[in-house]
């Protein structure tokens, strides 16, 4: 027989006074809450009540018994509320993994937000461009740029991934405005140490791809940098829209070539495939979903 009822019907004995009376308060025949309290006293290997036709009395052990039993449901009880408010709000530690660019712009500022809403919330944000692992890794939420081919996830679309192809109005006005990927020729390329000679400067042209061929006069592991360089005048920059609205918005940094910038990939928000998302994955995936219908 279950324990915890089999304390919660003994409790109910000696709080109400009679095996009738604890029984309409169970929801139980007196038959059972008679079964229940032999069960325990058998497990126990001691009488826990005196009982007689006219009145029952608590023995010593009956005694101690009742208080730790009542402990016990009562720390069964505020385990019972904590999980529940788990499932209600927002709580716990949510760790996300993001792509080191986006997640520094987009994910990091909308992470403090949110705890400022949910201050029962932490968050771990790694930002790396590595793919990590879900499951193996205990990632709660992961943000990815470009295509989905994993059946073992939920994805949800958040918004494209634009590139822009900019200069700073000095330099424009010292080495003229491009107009199609053949005026690159006679211009200057800043360019990301990570990027390869297959994938950096690739544009869509009338005949398919056309790549810059010239060699980059500078290039540079971060992005910041490279954007203070092309604001500083050493060259054109193909970078995320997301990494230079401020510069564009300022007119720091002027868009060129607006017909040739490379299609935009989608990004996902990705996130296990459980029974129950907990508050804490599901309120900051909305969270997310709303702050960056600007960016669709």
């Amino acid at each position: 027989m279950d324990k915890l009822r089999g304390m919660e019907t003994f409790i109910a004995v000696v709080e109400s006074g009679s095996f009738t009376t604890a029984a309409t308060r169970l929801g139980m025949s007196a038959v059972m809450v008679g079964k229940y309290i032999t069960h325990l006293e058998t497990q126990l290997g001691t009488r826990l009540l005196e009982r007689n036709t006219r009145r029952q009395s608590l023995t010593d052990a009956g005694r101690v018994y009742f208080e730790e039993a009542r402990r016990v449901l009562e720390q069964v009880s505020i385990a019972e509320r904590s999980v529940e408010r788990l499932r209600l709000a927002p709580a716990g530690t949510l760790r996300i993994s993001a792509p080191t660019s986006f997640g520094a712009c987009v994910i990091s500022p909308l992470a403090a937000s949110f705890l400022q809403a949910w201050p029962e919330v932490r968050i771990e944000l790694d930002l790396t461009n590595r793919m990590v692992d879900l499951v193996n890794e205990g990632v709660d939420l992961a943000i990815r740029i470009g295509d989905i081919h994993q059946t073992d996830v939920v994805a949800k679309y958040l918004c494209p991934y634009r590139m822009a192809i900019c200069a700073s109005p000095d330099y424009l006005a010292r080495h003229g405005t491009p107009f199609t990927p053949a005026d690159l020729v006679d211009h200057l390329c800043l360019s990301h140490t990570v990027w390869t000679a297959r994938n950096e400067w690739m544009l869509p042209g009338a005949g398919g791809e056309v790549r810059w061929k010239r060699d980059a006069i500078l290039r540079c592991n971060d992005g910041h940098g490279l954007r203070m360089a092309a604001v500083a005048g050493a060259g054109l920059l193909l970078q995320p829209e997301v990494l230079l609205a401020e510069e564009l918005a300022t007119g720091r940094l002027v868009r060129v070539l607006e017909a040739f910038t490379p299609q935009p990939r989608p990004i996902h928000l990705l996130w296990r495939q459980d029974l129950r998302a907990l508050p804490k994955l599901t309120r900051f995936v909305e969270h997310v979903l709303s702050a960056v219908q600007e960016l669709r």
